[in-house]
């Protein structure tokens, strides 16, 4: 078996130029699609990371007849002293934290400019707040501030409003009036998601009960887990009479069915680079035959057999391989590190509310698919190599002799 790698070797440097495109048509191939991969894989991380801590939690219990579309704050369908049951729920081993939440819809309006937004009441204190906390300026509401309010940037900046300034707040009441009062900015936030925060202002959950008239209810309790994979079981131990209970997996149907889709897409472009690579393969693997007919005879008039001429071209094909795959697999991995820690900025990509994605992807490469695909190019490499090994094993060795 070493001799037939020596004689491949030596067959590859013969014709350099041509071995060398080859194989970097090969390291291209793996290199481009070692990057796709981890975009894919950090693309779908960071929106399914950032649509469950900003948007749906891992478990939300809500109440039997309410609407999270309307943002109703009509007393029969929010939870009756949620503390106490985001206090109960929080007790339990698998639960990180839980804490109510009050959602309503508003418009705010500053310098005769108005946004319709969805006003958020919040324990500020909550752990599950975290995300909004990464303040531009200022500081996140206490939980007595009865005037003040945070924004998110874009909202910010759209509004020309900074920290200290004064804005109206609009709400639609329990009773299904609109009440307004002026509120006070006190931090600008960012959670890196431009659609998210355009759209979303804080208020301290008392003051926002007070103001909507919801008084001692909560839209949610919004819970976040150790182990998200714990849902199902958590929320079976919580079921209550009266309460709609949700798992992450339930809210983010849409989120689910869109990574399943990008894997297949991903499939697919694997197949469309990869063949496109193991044609070069074959073309130069072809070229070699028709350019070593004569010794091809020669090889076969001295007893080399057709298995033993078909095993000199994969060992050819192999260490064409090995050095374009090992090369692009480097290469691949190099890129998908640097862009993993600087990110690619898209910006507001105008994503719906079920599937957030931040204004900056950070491409993740995992070791399963690095080496599924450093697998998969080595064996389409080789099986592309066949049919010129069989070509060649198929020569007589007369006709061969007398060719050129």
């Amino acid at each position: 078996m070493i001799n037939y790698f020596k004689m491949a070797y030596r067959n590859l440097g013969r014709h350099r130029r041509r071995s060398f495109l080859s194989g970097l048509a090969l390291a291209m191939g793996t290199a481009l699609l070692m990057f796709v991969a981890a975009f894919f894989q950090g693309e779908m991380r960071s929106s399914l990371e950032t649509t469950l801590r900003l948007n749906s939690g891992h478990i939300q219990v809500q109440d039997a007849d309410y609407d999270p579309d309307k943002l109703s704050v009509a007393w029969e369908y929010l939870i009756e002293n949620p503390e106490q049951v985001a206090a109960q729920i929080e007790a339990l081993d698998q639960v990180q934290a839980a804490t109510p939440r009050l959602f309503a819809s508003g418009i705010v309006s500053a310098q005769d400019e108005s946004v319709g937004v969805q006003i958020m009441g919040v324990v500020p204190d909550s752990e599950a707040n975290a995300p909004y906390k990464n303040m531009v300026s200022g500081e996140f509401v206490t939980a007595d501030d009865r005037e003040g309010i945070v924004i998110g940037l874009p909202l910010a900046e759209s509004l020309g409003l900074k920290v200290g300034d004064q804005l109206t707040l609009l709400v639609n009441t329990s009773e299904g009036n609109v009440d307004e009062q002026q509120f006070t900015v006190r931090g600008i936030f960012t959670t890196g998601t431009s659609a998210y925060d355009s759209g979303i202002v804080f208020l301290p959950l008392a003051k926002a009960q007070a103001f909507s008239g919801a008084e001692n209810h909560a839209s949610t309790i919004f819970i976040l887990l150790h182990d998200r994979e714990q849902a199902d079981a958590v929320a079976a131990a919580i079921q209550g009479e009266g309460y709609q209970i949700k798992t992450w997996t339930e809210m983010n149907e849409l989120l689910v069915l869109v990574n399943d889709f990008s894997n297949a897409y991903l499939s697919f472009i694997n197949l469309i680079v990869l063949g496109v690579t193991a044609t070069v393969i074959v073309n130069t693997l072809l070229m070699s035959v028709f350019e070593r007919t004569r010794e091809i005879g020669i090889l076969t008039s001295i007893g080399m057999k057709g298995r033993q001429i078909i095993s000199l071209f994969l060992a050819e094909a192999s260490l064409l391989a090995l050095g374009g795959i090992t090369f692009g697999a480097l290469s691949g991995w190099a890129l998908s590190a640097y862009f993993g820690k600087v990110g690619i900025y898209f910006g507001d990509l105008g994503i719906s509310g079920d599937m957030l994605l931040q204004d900056r992807i950070y491409p993740y490469l995992t070791l399963d698919a690095a080496i599924n695909l450093i697998i998969t190019s080595f064996i389409i490499t080789l099986l592309a190599s066949l049919y010129p090994a069989r070509l060649a094993s198929r020569m007589e060795p007369v006709e061969a002799l007398h060719g050129k």
